[in-house]
């Protein structure tokens, strides 16, 4: 499949003529500039947004955010939406880490305030953060309890003692997305989550402290409560093993059902039943079982945070101004209102590595941020930028109200390994840098490494000019925590 035709629609945005002869129902849309677009091309990401604009009632496009690489079924970076009645629903469109995203927390700390400790502060985090493949954390759960967990989200960990009411409020969906229901998930993937609430775990995932190195939307930085100069604290996270299982899982009965349903695959990792099915059904409220569970996940490390933040410098997390600014996940289904032909209807969208991007006034927006748009976390690598932007109405007309959710793989991991040495790394980031690495292996800080990324600054600027969300704050690491 190399005869395909790309169209340029301009210096950001580019379309994959829909081609009949691959089966395709709708064209391609590929958010990038040239050198991003080639990189796509090279790596045959290309192939899997046209396989997915061949699935059962996908909606518009099968769209590539700038961050585009190569996934499973689905490229990461992936945006595809589907009608409720004739569209499908398939877990590589979701990811196996279900719900993996990003919460962002500021501090009343600023970067002086912390500079001669950053070492000291990290290894406190090290030693008190569970971290790492098969990493236990210690929220101690039975059965039932993980069950009810998974119906009732964050508020189930408010009511246990973790963390504060008002997190809720900046956290997608309030911190609980209704219609789980755990009948639809395997004991396997129940035992894998037992001991897993509260872990860091591994690979992409990281803790940091971050400083705002620049300030692009005065009103957004005022909203958030930010200046230059002051630190805040970045988690990336998702659904542990749970989530992997239940992906798995659903893998498997939705490889049946694309034959029940007479669905034509052109890859079997796109395996996918009707949104409508009995089998369709029971993968989404799984699946949101998962997503309830990641936001715990994530909320349980915030507040692990602060219980070492409030050792470290003997006062309260309310005296250290430890607030959550937002919390999003990129790995996610949802059932949304989007225009369709100049009517609001209900669809299901797929983001696999992209993020929710909603314009100011959108109804899910928290209050605080309703006038500048939803708050869209991009985390970088280790050694660059991350950055807070702004959902847009361009968005919402041309991606279902999504965008990138980070820099995006230029290497595999067993190509980087072979041509990094994560020792070496780790002793440049502090002596050219100033930045902190504790990470649970060396081999696995090589995987992680920054010339293993895209430059996630250039990720931004597509997106920004583009116009499918604009730049507000960037964020520089100080000391980063990985598995």
């Amino acid at each position: 499949m190399n005869d395909f035709k790309i169209k340029k629609i301009s210096d950001y945005k580019w379309e994959i003529e829909k081609d009949e002869k691959y089966g395709m129902k709708v064209p391609g849309i590929i958010f990038a500039d040239k050198k991003l677009l080639d990189h796509a091309v090279g790596e045959n990401t290309i192939e899997q947004i046209i396989n997915v604009a061949t699935l059962p009632g996908i909606l518009n496009a099968s769209y590539a955010m700038p961050d585009i690489h190569y996934g499973y079924g689905f490229p990461i970076g992936g945006v595809a939406a589907f009608d409720l009645e004739k569209g499908v629903i398939s877990p590589g469109g979701v990811g196996f880490d279900i719900s993996c995203g990003v919460r962002t927390m500021r501090t009343g700390l600023e970067v002086r305030d912390i500079e001669d400790r950053i070492e000291d502060i990290m290894a406190v985090l090290s030693f008190n953060i569970p971290r790492g493949v098969g990493s236990k954390g210690r929220v101690k759960l039975s059965k039932n309890q993980l069950i009810q967990l998974l119906s009732e989200g964050v508020g189930w960990a408010v009511k246990n003692g973790y963390g504060w009411d008002k997190d809720k409020d900046f956290i997608e969906e309030k911190g609980c997305m209704e219609g789980a229901n755990a009948d639809f998930v395997s004991n396997l993937a129940l035992d894998r989550g037992m001991g897993q609430i509260g872990t860091l775990g591994s690979g992409n995932h990281f803790l940091e402290i971050q400083a705002v190195d620049e300030i692009y939307d005065a009103e957004a930085a005022e909203s958030f409560g930010l200046k230059k100069g002051q630190v805040t604290i970045m988690i990336h996270s998702g659904s542990r093993g749970l989530g992997h299982q239940i992906c798995s899982d659903y893998i498997r009965v939705m490889q049946q059902a694309a034959v029940k349903y007479g669905i034509k695959l052109p890859d079997r990792q796109l395996a996918c039943a009707p949104v409508s099915s009995p089998e369709g059904k029971r993968y989404y409220q799984a699946m949101i079982c998962a997503i309830n569970y990641a936001m715990v996940n994530r909320h349980c490390l915030a507040h692990r945070v602060r219980t070492e933040f409030e050792r470290f410098f003997s006062k309260s997390s309310e005296e250290l101004g430890l607030d959550t600014i937002f919390d999003i996940s990129h790995n996610i289904a949802k059932i949304e209102e989007h225009n369709i032909n100049g009517k609001l209807n209900k669809v299901c969208v797929h983001r696999k590595g992209a993020t929710r991007a909603y314009p100011p006034g959108h109804k899910d927006i928290p209050d605080k941020y309703r006038s500048i748009g939803q708050p869209v976390i991009v985390p970088g690598d280790m050694g660059r930028y991350s950055y807070i932007l702004l959902g847009t109405e361009k968005a919402m007309s041309e991606s279902f109200g999504s965008t990138c959710h980070g820099a995006g793989r230029l290497m595999s991991r067993t190509q980087a390994k072979r041509v990094i040495q994560g020792r070496e790394l780790k002793k440049e980031l502090f002596e050219k840098k100033g930045i902190v690495v504790i990470a649970g292996s060396m081999s696995g800080l090589a995987e992680e490494a920054p010339q293993a990324y895209k430059d996630v600054t250039g990720v931004v600027d597509v997106a920004h000019f583009a116009g499918i969300s604009k730049k507000a704050i960037r964020l520089k690491p100080l000391g980063v925590l990985k598995g």
